[in-house]
């Protein structure tokens, strides 16, 4: 699948109400005119993008591009799609990439570079048939240079079409620090067990990348005249003064004042030691005034309702202070935005259904119709539900579980490779007054 064959599928569907645009474009290759289609459109289960689509008749070049109505993201992303041998739907995969985004195959140590490949809406297979068919374009020329470079390429070249056909299993990795890339989940709402998704903060290197900063302390560059293009807006509902509230509900002030630390108004961010232990918290929702408790999500916390089979890994809704309410309400904008319960025509009536029938049982949580169980998994236990009383072991609808991080959730963390000793015997000194 390539951006023209998307252009003119899409641009049939008159449902968008979005125009298609044809201009003349001069070929860069011989010179004479071509045609370039712009449609303006919304990709399924991500968001809206530029798609522009370049043919000469004359000497049949063309040239394809994704580009991004919307602003660089909070945070960026990775995904990771562990491939199987065998399993070709795993190739028919919708993948959005971004012009900053790095694609990476770690078994046959491959990369292909932002540089490599701009914006571009393609399959996991389209992907790798591309790279395949860009490494062997000069290979008769290199065979006459260089004939041990040919041959070398030609031996990689046969790995990477191996995998290319299911014939062996790798790891597709596609990295964006701007957060818009993407890897279709076909079972969305639900999780999927092949796809993994990280998000993560920016490195001031990749925000300098981005343009996104302009203190040359932290990345050793000349500071900019301008301002940066694009703003991140912060994460959280209701604010830091909630935040205290919430916490002070059943805990001393001073917890209060050093279990979060704010770095900008209405954003959240974890302070103090390092947990030894991740933590689980489980509320049993089945009454109005248990949707009126006070949630802090950090931005490492996953959300899960068992009952929808509904599970939103840490960092997808970022650092937040808000109610139970608040919060399926977040998680319901938030996949109207990002996954869309519905886009016209450009879904089939099968998906069309399964979103709105997600999307009535998601609103039906609120009604309390029937008890459901929210579940926050903070593998930095920073995380917190308000209980109904003071003492909380009175609260029978709200209980707690401690577990030991792993070592790859620890390696994800940074915490692997950091000393963290003194932190620990700082988290100790306070466990008679840490949150339950």
């Amino acid at each position: 699948m390539d951006v023209g064959s998307v252009v003119e599928a899409v641009s049939a569907d008159h449902s968008f109400g979005a125009p298609l645009y044809v201009v003349e474009s001069m070929c860069m290759r011989c010179g004479e005119n071509g045609t370039t289609r712009f449609l303006l459109t919304l990709i399924p289960h991500f968001r809206k993008v530029l798609l522009s689509a370049f043919e000469c008749p004359h000497c049949g070049e063309r040239n394809n591009e994704v580009q991004f109505a919307g602003e660089i993201q909070p945070r960026g992303c990775s995904y990771r799609l562990e491939v199987s041998a065998g399993d070709d739907k795993m190739f028919d995969r919708q993948v959005v990439k971004s012009e900053s985004a790095t694609i990476k195959i770690p078994e046959l140590d491959f990369e292909i570079p932002p540089e490599a490949q701009r914006g571009s809406l393609s399959t996991v297979e389209g992907i790798l048939a591309r790279a395949a068919d860009e490494l062997s374009a000069l290979q008769e020329e290199r065979r006459t240079v260089d004939p041990k470079t040919a041959e070398a390429i030609d031996q990689f070249l046969s790995k990477l079409r191996a995998c290319a056909k299911a014939d062996s299993s790798f790891t597709f990795i596609l990295d964006d620090p701007a957060g818009n890339s993407f890897i279709e989940n076909p079972h969305a709402p639900s999780p999927d067990p092949c796809l993994h998704i990280k998000f993560y903060e920016r490195t001031p290197e990749q925000q300098a990348a981005l343009g996104y900063l302009s203190n040359s302390s932290q990345t050793g560059q000349p500071e900019r005249d301008h301002p940066p293009s694009t703003a991140a807006i912060p994460h959280g509902a209701i604010g830091a003064a909630a935040g205290h509230r919430a916490i002070a509900q059943s805990n001393s002030t001073d917890i209060s004042d050093n279990l979060f630390r704010y770095t900008a108004p209405e954003e959240l961010k974890p302070g103090g030691a390092i947990p030894k232990m991740g933590k689980k918290i489980i509320l049993s929702v089945r009454n109005i005034a248990d949707l009126s408790r006070d949630v802090i999500k950090s931005d490492t916390a996953g959300v899960k309702i068992p009952e929808l089979d509904l599970e939103l890994a840490g960092g997808t809704l970022g650092g937040m202070v808000t109610t139970v309410e608040g919060l399926v309400t977040q998680i319901k904008e938030s996949l109207a935005r990002v996954h869309g319960f519905t886009f016209g025509d450009s879904l089939d009536e099968s998906k069309k259904n399964k979103w709105r029938e997600f999307g009535s049982r998601l609103t039906k949580l609120l009604s309390l119709e029937e008890p459901w169980t929210l579940i926050l998994d903070d593998e930095l236990a920073n995380s917190f539900i308000s209980p109904v009383t003071d003492d909380i072991k009175d609260d029978h609808q709200l209980t707690y579980e401690e577990y030991e991080r792993s070592w790859e959730q620890n390696e994800e963390l940074g915490l692997n490779d950091i000393d963290t000793s003194s932190a620990d015997a700082a988290y100790e000194s306070t466990e008679t007054t840490k949150l339950p």
